[in-house]
């Protein structure tokens, strides 16, 4: 049977290049970077060599990148070091109704233990307002964070705008770049951010591995404590092997950057196309112009997107019906219902997502088995698809 991948947004496979660099790193090359004899200064210089080559990769000085067990641990960290660091200067924090659930549930967890929390509203499109942030600004908001690519539908936000509006306020500003990150170009500089949490598995190395970069000169209170790993900011025997394959990833990823955009949007433009021309009562959820380039999140209507994936699944097929961290729930999407997208299209909604492994030949496929899928499901629908839901 045919395998096709398109959940990429889920995970990614391993490079070659990436396991080629890291297995060294179980066994001849085990020292502990923190130990003085030659094995363990080994081990550091490939530390500061990934750290080096992720840093590269979003335009940061190497000392600001920290490395950490995910991207969910990454957002941990920088709202609740943001939030005890700068408890005495207010208890207010703003983040986004799309964010991913590593800061929803962050924050809930600080409103449980006296803080304030605003989820700001997007526009249909999936984009925040950066009026509708300006508004939401009190003299007590120490800390904003809006993810810089949504998880599930693409969007792509207006990151540089909205943290010209925290510096103007003296706010600090955080993102979540575990999507944008090798997927849309990141200068943090430019862009004039203070937090920003990546993930490794989502650029084709290992997954047990991300970073945060944290702005020279800022501190913000360490989340792990126990040793004087990571510059002192968080404690921890490093994760050597896959710190080393995310700094490989990182590295291929600056150099194919621009082939992989183009590779991917054409791929996902193509899939959009198709399904939108071909399977009627069909619509894209996000932003059309701002968008990831591999992500096509569409919606069926009078069908659930469940039964759509298990059949895809029959044909070899892999998709996602959401994020792959809310996958296995059934309240529908808070995403989807943020842009306001009715419940019961949330249900007919699947996400598809390409990369660098895609073929036009995997598209053809995927698109002609979802066409007998999409038939064959309506005629079994009890409803009646002339009067809508």
């Amino acid at each position: 049977m045919r395998q096709v991948y398109l959940d990429y947004s889920a995970t990614t496979p391993v490079k070659e290049e990436v396991l080629s660099a890291m297995l060294p790193y179980f066994t001849q090359k085990f020292g502990n970077p923190s130990s003085l004899y030659s094995q363990g200064l080994e081990s550091k210089e490939a530390l500061d060599e990934a750290r080096r080559q992720v840093a590269s990769l979003i335009h940061a000085e190497p000392r600001e990148v920290f490395f950490t067990g995910c991207g969910s641990e990454a957002d941990n960290w920088a709202v609740f070091g943001a939030a005890n660091a700068l408890k005495d200067r207010g208890n207010h924090i703003i983040t986004t109704r799309i964010e991913h659930h590593a800061m929803l549930h962050a924050c809930a967890f600080l409103e449980k233990n006296g803080y304030e929390v605003t989820y700001l509203d997007v526009q249909p499109d999936g984009r925040v307002d950066p009026e509708a942030l300006k508004n939401a600004i009190t003299d007590k908001t120490i800390l904003i964070s809006v993810m810089m690519v949504n998880n599930e539908v693409g969007s792509v936000e207006p990151i540089k705008e909205l943290a010209a509006i925290a510096k103007e306020h003296g706010i600090l500003f955080h993102t979540d770049a575990v999507q944008a990150l090798a997927n849309i170009p990141i200068d943090v500089k430019e862009l004039g951010i203070d937090l920003m949490s990546m993930s490794a598995h989502k650029i084709y190395g290992p997954k047990g591995v991300g970073a945060l970069y944290i702005r020279k000169g800022l501190r913000i209170s360490n989340y792990l404590h126990g040793g004087a790993q990571e510059m002192g900011r968080r404690a921890g025997t490093e994760n050597l092997a896959s710190i080393v394959g995310f700094g490989k990833a990182a590295e291929l990823a600056e150099r194919q950057m621009e082939e992989h955009i183009r590779h991917c949007s054409e791929l996902r433009d193509y899939l959009i196309q198709r399904i939108t021309d071909e399977i009627p009562d069909t619509f894209v959820n996000g932003s059309i112009d701002y968008r990831h380039p591999g992500n096509a999140n569409i919606t069926f209507k009078y069908i659930e997107g469940e039964s759509i994936l298990l059949l895809l699944d029959f044909k070899g097929i892999a998709v996602s019906t959401g994020s792959a961290c809310s996958s296995k729930s059934l309240e529908p999407s808070h995403v989807l219902t943020a842009l306001g997208v009715p419940v019961e299209m949330i249900h007919g909604t699947v996400r598809f997502t390409v990369g660098d492994f895609t073929t036009k030949e995997d598209i053809d496929y995927v698109v002609e088995c979802l066409k007998e899928i999409v038939e064959k499901l309506r005629a079994l629908s009890p409803v009646n698809g002339e009067k809508g839901w």
